[in-house]
């Protein structure tokens, strides 16, 4: 449990270390300020970053199994057999559980959060994220088209619905709460959308701009690690961001209940689209990016898309119908009774797509748009813009200019024409990446022992095999991508879990939940309406609906105490 990892060239920004060569000493998987008799792994000449965070991707779940049974195709890719230390994977857009873990490990990452977790499914979810190896990992609850919440919310009643939101987070072992196209999905549920902020939900009396609004004010309350994650309305409709920019508006509303984000505005590439047909589709990233750099509450996660073929799963059932209609492609749905309506249907983004062109180019604009690397973090909304195996590709584009060129020279003309992606000359840094596939992401999901290499940081360790003092980035894009493709060492809680590229040792890594707490007697008088709607509306027993722990891979709650009575 000792370990010291020397001489490497050091990029943690968190605390200020921009590629100094030193020594990274771990104890009882902490990082320690020195140790004694410990094993030492020679670093020269390689990166080391803290472990990779993955704040969006869905890897566990209803969706995800659904999807699995809808393309059996795609089980014939990354087939591997098993071996003296890892089991027999296969997978691409709808990978295994334990390949999941293998190849997120083999990138780096420690850390992984499932995208939406749906409250009826909590079980099975909870069962799937168990199976992940090799990665600490957590899953946000959906809230945006819960029953009870817009219930408490039209009549004006915030403090039980602070209540019925931790009473959620605790049965669901839930660690932050998600929104997915607020009040769309409830009306999908009776065959109608919503297509503005102020469009009534069918039977509540309330509106998207409520429930965001809402939900805002909910998390703040209860003082939540993470702030709202949310999934704005219209995602992947033509014009767009006039929705977007009036819900990013909404966070002026809200009184932080500390120093921090009260938004996170995840896949925003889905959400940045301008003109009024697809036949002048353009990006708006410019008019996002312009409002996240204005305001100290917004952060993002890109949703960037890569070329080929994958599946596209969502907790927005209405997105799901619409983009199955514009491609023929079969399509699934699924009503969560009460609380939710997700969709899947499989796309294939073609680089002689014009619309796919622009898609591409849009995630990249605003990462490289938002001023601050600080507020934005790289995702690919796994699977639904690619699979997250493609971060590499997407780590060398942010850092090259020159590879982003070459890209825009093979698409359709109107990736040129309708975006501003070439104009842009910006190329991330080493430091840069460290923030956006980690240090933000920890940030913003409130994880003080993780994102950076610190004393007192877990012991989670990415250490890859690129020179940054001889590498230059913008012409050395294919090393850049090769590197971050496979680690040199994987340190995972202060063991090495993965060498040159191969998993050496799994391990189980834990899961993270919320434990907020409430009033007992407010608590009490919620439980009361809880009850009265599971023996009127839901088809399982209120005993059977909260996770017990056992469910969970070494349970960690982060305890919450919100002060709402």
């Amino acid at each position: 449990m000792k370990l010291v990892l020397k001489n490497g060239y050091v990029y943690d920004p968190a605390n200020g270390v921009n590629g100094e060569k030193m020594d990274i000493f771990i104890e009882n998987g902490k990082i320690v300020e020195e140790v004694s008799g410990a094993k030492e792994i020679d670093c020269s000449g390689m990166l080391v970053m803290p472990g990779g965070v993955e704040i969006h991707s869905h890897i566990a779940g209803g969706k995800v199994n659904t999807a699995r049974l809808m393309r059996p195709e795609d089980h014939l890719r990354n087939v591997a057999p098993r071996t003296s230390v890892t089991r027999s994977v296969c997978g691409y857009s709808t990978p295994s559980t334990f390949l999941t873990g293998y190849a997120y490990s083999k990138m780096g990452y420690t850390t992984a959060f499932t995208a939406a977790l749906p409250p009826l499914m909590a079980r099975h979810t909870h069962e799937e994220l168990h199976d992940i190896p090799m990665l600490d990992k957590g899953a946000l609850t959906v809230m945006g088209n819960n029953w009870l919440i817009m219930h408490y919310l039209s009549e004006g009643r915030i403090e039980h619905a602070c209540a019925y939101a931790a009473w959620l987070l605790r049965a669901t072992k839930g660690y932050a709460i998600k929104a997915v196209n607020p009040g769309g999905s409830e009306a999908w549920g009776w065959g109608r959308d919503v297509r503005s902020l102020d469009d009534r939900v069918p039977h509540f009396d309330i509106t998207p701009r409520e429930i965001i609004r809402g939900l805002m004010e909910i998390n703040e309350r209860l003082s939540l690690p993470h702030s709202v994650h949310l999934h704005p309305n219209n995602l992947g409709r033509v014009g767009n961001f006039t929705t977007t920019l009036e819900t990013l508006e909404l966070t002026r509303d809200v009184k932080p209940s500390r120093e921090r984000q009260v938004l996170q505005l995840t896949h925003a590439q889905f959400h940045s689209y301008g003109g009024d047909s697809w036949r002048n589709f353009s990006s708006e990233a410019e008019s996002i990016a312009k409002a996240v750099n204005s305001s100290d509450r917004l952060v993002l996660d890109m949703g960037q898309v890569v070329f080929g073929d994958t599946t596209t799963m969502t907790a927005d059932g209405p997105m799901e119908y619409y983009l199955s209609s514009l491609t023929g492609l079969k399509w699934a749905n699924k009503d969560i009774e009460l609380e939710t309506a997700p969709g899947v249907t499989p796309f294939v983004y073609s680089e002689k797509s014009p619309v796919s062109g622009v898609q591409w180019a849009i995630g990249l604009e605003l990462a490289l748009l938002v001023e601050s690397p600080e507020k934005v973090m790289l995702t690919t909304d796994h699977p639904n813009g690619a699979p997250f195996f493609t971060y590499p590709k997407i780590v060398a584009w942010l850092m090259s200019a020159k590879s982003r060129e070459e890209v825009l020279e093979r698409l359709h003309r109107a990736a040129q024409k309708n975006t501003v992606l070439g104009s842009i000359d910006r190329e991330y840094g080493w430091s840069e990446i460290c923030w956006v596939t980690r240090t933000a992401q920890a940030r913003s999901l409130g994880l003080e022992s993780k994102g950076h290499l610190g004393v007192g940081a877990d012991a989670d360790v990415a250490v890859y095999r690129i020179d940054p003092e001889s590498t230059d980035p913008a012409r050395d894009y294919e090393a850049v991508e090769r590197a971050f493709s496979a680690t040199a060492l994987t340190v995972k809680g202060g063991e090495v879990v993965v060498r040159d590229g191969e998993v050496v040792k799994v391990v189980s890594g834990r899961t993270l939940y919320v434990d907020a707490g409430v009033g007992e007697e407010l608590e009490r008088e919620v439980l009361k309406d809880v009850d009265y709607y599971f023996k009127r509306f839901y088809t399982v027993n209120l005993a059977n609906y909260p996770v017990q722990e056992v469910y969970l891979t070494s349970p960690e709650a982060v305890k919450v105490d919100s002060g709402v009575r």
